[in-house]
């Protein structure tokens, strides 16, 4: 164990070795746990994925394609592993297999949002053409759902 005299003389200061480690490992798990907190925070919530106030299927996608954006929570993420690496690689992580297995458990999670929010994107860019191709199939539907009959004129009163 070495020590560092720091002002030498009266009033001075000793660092121990393992004081200062054990003090910058409590930081590094504390910094991971702050970064895996964000990430947690960026995920969706159940409501925001469930609940749509769209008026048609693009509004309702696009919605939950935006509620589903994956970007700020994988960010955190990264910086939430790469803290726990270099912690891992310094020795300060090796004990803590609950922050292991929390990171585990986010990176999951999110993998499962990116996997949605890249089929709802698929579906967001499907469902226009899809649309476009059934309405020249039955162009007749399509007036009367208008409420116009399919002569082009309007319905009579009663």
């Amino acid at each position: 164990m070495s020590r560092i005299d720091v002002l030498g003389g009266m009033g001075q200061t000793t660092f121990d070795d393992d004081e200062l480690l054990g003090e910058a490992t409590d930081e590094m798990r504390a910094e991971v746990r702050e970064h895996l907190e964000e990430a947690r925070s960026q995920l969706p919530t159940a409501d925001a994925i469930w609940e749509m106030d769209a008026k048609n299927m693009l509004g309702a996608l696009n919605g939950l394609r935006t509620a589903l954006n994956p970007e700020d929570a994988a960010t955190a993420l990264r910086q939430a592993r790469k803290q726990y690496l270099l912690g891992e690689r310094a020795g300060a992580c090796d004990e803590d297999d609950d922050l292991a297995d929390d990171l585990e458990e986010v990176a999951e999670l999110l993998a499962t949002v990116e996997e949605a929010y890249e089929q709802v994107g698929e579906l967001t860019s499907t469902v226009p053409q899809l649309r476009s191709d059934l309405q020249s199939v039955h162009p007749a539907a399509e007036d009367d759902a208008d409420g116009s009959d399919s002569d082009g004129g309007e319905e009579a009163e009663a």
